[in-house]
């Protein structure tokens, strides 16, 4: 690739203050010439920002729609998108998609409602949700605080052999396991403690984590009573070069379906209890097996790449 200037935002996602929620890079492949780069090019890039997912825009053209199993409404702007962690790209990730979305928006780049984006997991959508307009004398849009709900896919849950349920005591420091399963997609475990407190007061060795079976570690509770959430979450990714992962949009693909059978319930507020927390709204809709994921993001880098 030659030397050109690409332009980048650092994004934290599912949060409204600065430094809290997950960052991710959001790089914006505006031109054919940077439109033509290498995976390796873009595994590098992320290696560098060195933060849980780089993302990296492009504009769709009509033939990256043909074989879509999704229905599209061709009136959205479309964007082809891809998400990558330090050593590896992956499938599906939520908060770098929220995080593209508010990128497009807060830039200027569209003026629809609802983008289209095309991922190895299908087509998924972002839709602004206007959260409250500020009375003044300054314009409407200027004054607009949004919130973006993305249209995912439910990721089924499937039992765990014995041999498969996590060894991790120094981690889990005696806290009591109620179930243990895992994710069908990318094999994640998921563990289902008592307490909220227990989820908080983990101590994770990763070197352990590594060592489990699946691609990472969800460990998650019910909420304290009286809280305003439903459940807490952490989520440990050694493997993928995320030993924790403050906020994960994906994980609460297979977390709502599982949390609303528990609670009977499928509007859901999930609290990820990471050092740096993060808050997501969560609507399941079953009949259609799709998970709304709402939250919100703050821009807190604007640059450009060289390379």
């Amino acid at each position: 690739m030659a030397t050109r200037a690409v332009r980048y935002a650092v994004i934290d996602a599912f949060t409204s203050s600065p430094f809290k929620g997950n960052p991710a890079a959001v790089c914006f492949l505006e031109s054919p010439e940077d439109e033509a780069v290498s995976d390796e090019w873009m595994q590098l890039v992320a290696r560098e920002f060195n933060i849980s997912q780089t993302a990296f825009l492009a504009r769709a053209t009509s033939a990256v729609y043909s074989g879509l199993d999704c229905p599209s409404d061709r009136t959205n702007p479309r964007f082809r998108l891809r998400w990558f962690t330090p050593v590896a790209e992956v499938k599906l990730c939520g908060h770098a998609t929220l995080a593209a979305a508010h990128f497009l928006w807060t830039s200027s780049l569209v003026d629809s409602e609802v983008i289209e984006f095309v991922t190895k997991s299908g087509l998924l959508t972002a839709k602004k949700v206007i959260q409250s307009n500020l009375l003044g004398t300054l314009s409407t849009k200027a004054l607009e605080k949004f919130a973006i709900e993305l249209d995912f896919p439910v990721v089924p849950i499937v039992g765990c052999d014995a041999a498969e349920s996590p060894s991790v005591p120094e981690t889990l420091n005696g806290a009591s396991v109620i179930n243990v399963q895992k994710t069908s997609t990318a094999q994640d475990l998921i563990v289902e403690l008592s307490s909220a407190k227990e989820i908080v007061d983990l101590h994770p060795n990763f070197e352990e984590i590594q060592k489990c079976a699946g691609r990472g570690l969800i460990v998650t509770a019910p909420a304290p009573a009286g809280s305003e959430f439903d459940f807490f979450t952490r989520f440990f990714c050694p493997k993928f070069g995320i030993n924790e992962d403050p906020v994960c949009g994906s994980a609460h693909c297979a977390l709502a379906p599982y949390w609303s059978k528990k609670l009977g319930k499928t509007n859901l507020i999930a609290y990820m209890a990471s050092p740096r927390g993060g808050i997501l709204d969560l609507q399941l809709v079953a009949e259609t097996e799709r998970v709304y994921i709402r939250g919100e993001a703050v821009t807190v880098m604007v640059g450009s790449l060289l390379a």
